[in-house]
């Protein structure tokens, strides 16, 4: 059993930020597997598809960005899954936009959620997806992540997220380092 959480803030209000570019990711993935995200327990939303005998989770934390852990720590405990089955995938304001990283493990990078993950598990040895999403120094960062993509941004974005979706959707049947080596850049 796999799980892939997808980072980012519950409700309207946030839907289609920077900030949760890692819901979207995982929207994306669920439309091209046809999976319904209609499971809401462990603090999370969640669908998951089946790929032979495995059963893959796809997740949105509801928990808010700065508690994901929460959600990730129970939906790992409910369902007995192991940190090497796990991956996180987040919003990244240090890469440029459309830059996509993906890593075993590390630092949380700053990225609060992450962070909290990390925290939580006991480990920083996930594999995760960052997603670059850029930086405004003009204006606070908190600000800019809870803003939303404008016109050529959105275009970048869908393009970054069409090769992330293809990358865990890979990352199915291939060892992570291969994964990495395919679809880092």
């Amino acid at each position: 059993m796999k799980l892939i959480v997808g980072l980012g803030n519950p409700g309207l209000e946030y839907s289609k930020t920077r900030h949760n570019a890692g819901f979207l990711l995982i929207d994306k993935v669920a439309d091209k597997l046809n999976v319904s995200l209609d499971k809401n327990k462990c603090k999370a939303l969640y669908g998951i598809y089946r790929k032979g005998n495995e059963k893959i989770i796809l997740a949105k934390p509801q928990t808010y960005m700065n508690l994901s852990g929460d959600a990730v720590r129970s939906l790992m405990h409910f369902y007995q899954i192991d940190t090497k089955d796990l991956m996180v995938i987040h919003d990244d304001l240090d890469l440029p936009l459309g830059k996509l990283r993906l890593r075993r493990q590390g630092s949380s990078g700053g990225q609060k959620g992450m962070g909290n993950i990390i925290d939580r598990l006991g480990t920083s040895r996930i594999d995760r997806i960052r997603i670059g999403i850029s930086n405004d120094k003009n204006i606070d960062a908190k600000d800019y992540v809870l803003g939303r993509f404008g016109t050529e941004e959105k275009a970048i974005m869908k393009e970054v997220l069409e090769r992330a979706a293809q990358a865990v959707i890979y990352s199915f049947d291939h060892d992570f380092d291969e994964v990495m080596s395919k679809f880092n850049g």
